[in-house]
């Protein structure tokens, strides 16, 4: 005890105490450096982010450097600086070259502030779901088909850019899917990596439509390899999903102003006894498992 007590005693009392004060103050250098240090720890997260931080950390140490070697004169305070000084210009270079490394076409970029960065998605992790689809944006003219009930093979998952797609079973309209919203989404929840299946709807182009397309096999791989964008997926299809279901229950009406609700597939309430069961529209379709686009179970008045 004796000994780290004297070390610590040593440590603390072996340089002289401050008697008096420096009347002048620092040289306007000293205080610019300062001020960098000060603006720059207020830099955010992300690409941008580190240009902030590291750009302003970087002149306030250069300017502590040319404080060092002018007004102190010290090599050691000069040194420390200047070699942090080289390290945040390393540092921004590397950051600068990432930052034009991941430049996108406008469609993605617009795609990527639309969906992906609200969610909190960086620039890196975005380019990989991008090189996932080739970086190509598909073109769907107006009255063309993207799949053909009982024909077109589900192999991709699909979302769209622009336009508007229609969805029909056996000619009978069901819902329209709108820019952002994935065109597959119930058909790829339904199959299992390892299965196949095909088209139980048709989705047709009501006006020029654009959309981006990952291949079912290279889109698992790359969940394979990186489980947070497999979660990502997941969460973006489940709300997809969701979208389509409410979608349609909006159209499903039970007969006397009343709708059919999606939370109670197996029964409805009415209001007046009287009122004799209906049953729901016949436009919705079966799908496999537990798919949105899936006609409503048969509907059975509880006050009657």
């Amino acid at each position: 005890m004796g000994e780290n007590a004297s070390f610590w005693e040593s440590l603390i009392y072996a340089h002289p105490t401050c008697t008096t004060w420096k009347q002048e103050a620092e040289g306007s250098i000293y205080h610019l450096a300062s001020i960098f240090f000060v603006v720059g720890f207020m830099g955010g997260s992300g690409f941008f982010g580190l240009l902030y931080v590291f750009s302003l950390l970087g002149l306030g140490f250069l300017c502590s450097s040319v404080w060092a070697w002018l007004d102190v004169c010290a090599a050691d305070i000069f040194s420390w600086n200047f070699v942090l000084f080289a390290i945040c210009f390393v540092q921004f270079v590397y950051v600068t070259y990432q930052v034009r490394s991941v430049a996108f076409d406008r469609e993605f970029q617009e795609l990527y502030s639309a969906l992906f960065q609200p969610l909190g998605i960086s620039l890196t992790v975005y380019r990989k779901i991008v090189l996932c689809c080739d970086a190509e944006v598909i073109t769907l003219e107006k009255e063309h088909c993207y799949a053909m009930q009982g024909k077109t093979p589900i192999d991709k998952l699909s979302l769209l850019v622009s336009g508007r797609i229609r969805v029909t079973v056996d000619g009978e309209f069901l819902h329209y899917i709108f820019p952002l919203q994935f065109l597959d989404s119930p058909e790829w929840d339904s199959l299992r990596p390892t299965e196949e299946g095909i088209f139980q709807v048709t989705l047709t182009a009501e006006t020029d439509c654009r959309y981006v397309a990952w291949r079912r096999k290279k889109l698992y791989l790359l969940f394979a390899k990186h489980r947070f964008i497999s979660r990502l997926f997941s969460i973006l299809i489940g709300s997809d999903i969701a979208e389509k279901l409410y979608a349609l229950n909006d159209r499903v009406h039970v007969g006397q102003g009343f709708r059919y609700d999606i939370r109670l597939p197996n029964f409805y309430h009415v209001a007046v006894p009287e009122t004799p069961p209906v049953q729901p529209s016949h436009h919705a379709h079966h799908l496999q498992r537990g798919s949105p686009r899936r006609k409503p179970a048969a509907v059975t008045n509880c006050a009657s």
